[in-house]
């Protein structure tokens, strides 16, 4: 694994990890519980699917780079199923999903898709032509 792929990682986390610090500070603030809705599962699974869908992007970059966009598509795609099958059983489970089930979720999946564009975006500027 190349050095920026490391830091990328590195940066990942740390930005995750201050996500999920200010995420339990509101979630105190608003006297909800801060372990639940698979709040912790859902930070790690995230770091985890970014973490996949860098390495075979990367992977499908270093040796054809016009399939590389299909493959973070079909990352993303990976992560919707692993919401469907793991997180949203439960957050239904009540026939509503409240907003604070939907942001245990959602927060840190869209840091790392937000995270990840910008940095496979400046990798993909970086291929040559």
């Amino acid at each position: 694994m190349k050095r920026k792929s490391l830091l990328f990682l590195l940066v990942l986390g740390v930005l995750l990890s201050i996500s999920f610090g200010l995420h339990l500070i509101a979630l105190h603030f608003t006297c909800n519980d801060l372990f639940g809705n698979q709040i912790i599962l859902s930070y790690l699974l995230n770091y985890v699917l970014a973490a996949i869908v860098l390495i075979a992007v990367e992977k499908t970059l270093s040796k054809n780079s016009a399939q590389a966009g299909f493959v973070f598509m079909a990352g993303s795609g990976l992560k919707f199923l692993i919401f469907f099958l793991v997180f949203y059983p439960t957050y239904k489970a009540d026939d509503k999903m409240q907003a604070i089930e939907f942001t245990a979720f959602f927060v840190p999946y869209a840091i790392s898709l937000i995270t990840e564009v910008i940095y496979l975006s400046k990798q993909l500027n970086n291929q040559s032509t």
